[in-house]
C-alpha cells in the first residue's frame, strides 16, 4: 500500500511538472509567430529583388513561349546589379506602358541610341520608317508579330518598366530550357 501511495505521489508530481505555465506557452507561440514573420519577409525580399517563378500566357511570344501553361524563371537581380547587361535579343518582363496593371513578356530589339525599323512586317507602319531609341528607353517586339502589341504600337518603352529577364522555362518538363540570346553580331 505504501508503494502504491508513493507511485501515485510521484505520478502526480510528474504530471504537475509537465504542465506548462501560461508564460512558457505564450513565449513559444510568440517565437513561432516571429519565425513565421521572418519567413514571410525573407520570401517577399527574394521574390521582389532576386527572382521569381511565373506562369506565362498569351500568343505574342509564339513559338518561343506557348500561348498558355508554361512556367518560367525570372531573374531580377542581374538587372538591378548591372543594367548594362541588357542586350538585344533578351527576353524581358515589363509592366505594360498602355495598361500598367498588365505584365507582359517581349524581346528586346533596340537599346538606347539604336536606329530601329518601326515595323519590319509593314503591318502597322511602313517598313521604311525608322526611329532612334531615346536614352533610357528600349524597343520591344513579340516573337509572333501578327498577334503582338509592342513597341510598334506604343513606341519606345522606358527602362524603368522592366521587371526582369527570363532565364529558363521549367514547365512543362519536356520543354524545359535555358533561354539563350539568339542575336549574333555580324561583321
Amino acid at each position: 500500500m505504501r508503494r502504491t501511495l508513493e507511485w501515485v505521489g510521484n505520478t502526480v508530481k510528474h504530471a504537475i511538472t509537465r504542465i506548462k505555465s501560461p508564460y512558457v506557452v505564450t513565449k513559444r507561440i510568440g517565437i513561432a509567430g516571429l519565425k513565421l514573420v521572418n519567413l514571410a519577409c525573407a520570401t517577399h525580399l527574394f521574390l521582389e529583388y532576386v527572382g521569381t517563378v511565373s506562369l506565362m500566357s498569351g500568343p505574342s511570344m509564339l513559338p518561343t513561349l506557348a500561348s498558355s501553361g508554361e512556367v518560367v524563371v525570372e531573374d531580377k537581380l542581374s538587372l538591378r546589379l548591372n543594367p548594362a547587361s541588357l542586350a538585344r535579343g533578351d527576353l524581358v518582363v515589363v509592366r505594360s506602358p498602355i495598361n500598367p496593371t498588365l505584365i507582359v513578356c517581349k524581346r528586346v530589339i533596340g537599346l538606347p541610341g539604336d536606329v530601329v525599323c518601326v515595323d519590319p512586317t509593314g503591318l502597322k507602319a511602313p517598313s521604311t520608317e525608322h526611329v532612334i531609341v531615346p536614352k533610357g528607353h528600349i524597343w520591344l517586339c513579340g516573337d509572333n508579330m501578327l498577334y503582338s502589341r509592342d513597341s510598334r504600337d506604343y513606341g519606345p518603352v522606358p527602362m524603368a518598366l522592366i521587371r526582369s529577364k527570363l532565364v529558363a522555362r521549367i514547365w512543362p518538363l519536356k520543354d524545359s530550357t535555358i533561354f539563350r540570346n539568339p542575336m549574333r553580331v555580324l561583321d
